[in-house]
């Protein structure tokens, strides 16, 4: 079994009959008391954000999960359509259920997470990072960075992203997935 030793960002654990998601997680220790361990927990299957605190050393239980290799299809009412790139198989997932839904394009590799207790999809995950071409971009103003001065993007899908002034309409930019960040320009 698990303890709170194993904890770490990204694990999902099973509490009180829901699973919930490890978002961040740190240990407080004092003089005259154990120690205690906390975790700030998204829940995978419903909309609940919990702190949840267990002693040092406690048991916890671990859910096996996988990432599978899918390609994000199309956008309609009924919600994501994916296809599994070894089996072609199509799923749709709720739109509740993926992660940056905003930096999503047709033909985009993307993750499904599954339970692989009861085989059934958790959500949807982007790379670490997404290449995206600017669609609109105001100019930027000669002579204006000496403080990291940053402007609003709009890229291909649709998405805002505060880019430095020196980025373009038609460019290339790599995106974080996770926050949505703008890293660099990516040579074409």
């Amino acid at each position: 079994m698990a303890n709170t030793a194993d904890m770490r960002n990204g694990l999902i654990l099973k509490l009180d009959g829901s699973l919930y998601s490890v978002v961040e997680f740190g240990q407080n220790k004092t003089a005259r008391a154990a120690a205690k361990v906390w975790a700030k927990l998204k829940g995978v299957d419903n909309n609940r954000s919990i702190e949840h605190t267990w002693n040092s050393g406690d048991t916890i239980f671990p859910v096996r999960v996988e990432r599978r290799p899918y390609q994000f299809l199309y956008k309609d009412e009924s919600g994501f359509n994916l296809m599994d790139v070894s089996t072609f198989e199509q799923i749709v997932m709720s739109e509740t259920m993926v992660d940056r839904a905003d930096l999503y394009k047709d033909g985009q590799e993307c993750f499904v997470v599954v339970n692989t207790e009861t085989e059934t999809p958790m959500g949807v995950e982007l790379p670490p990072n997404v290449n995206l071409r600017v669609t609109y971009s105001e100019p930027g103003l000669r002579g204006d960075t000496a403080t990291r001065a940053l402007k609003a993007a709009t890229v291909e899908t649709g998405a805002t992203i505060m880019v430095p002034l020196f980025v373009d309409t038609d460019e290339l930019i790599k995106v974080d997935s996770k926050t949505g960040a703008y890293i660099e320009r990516v040579k074409e």
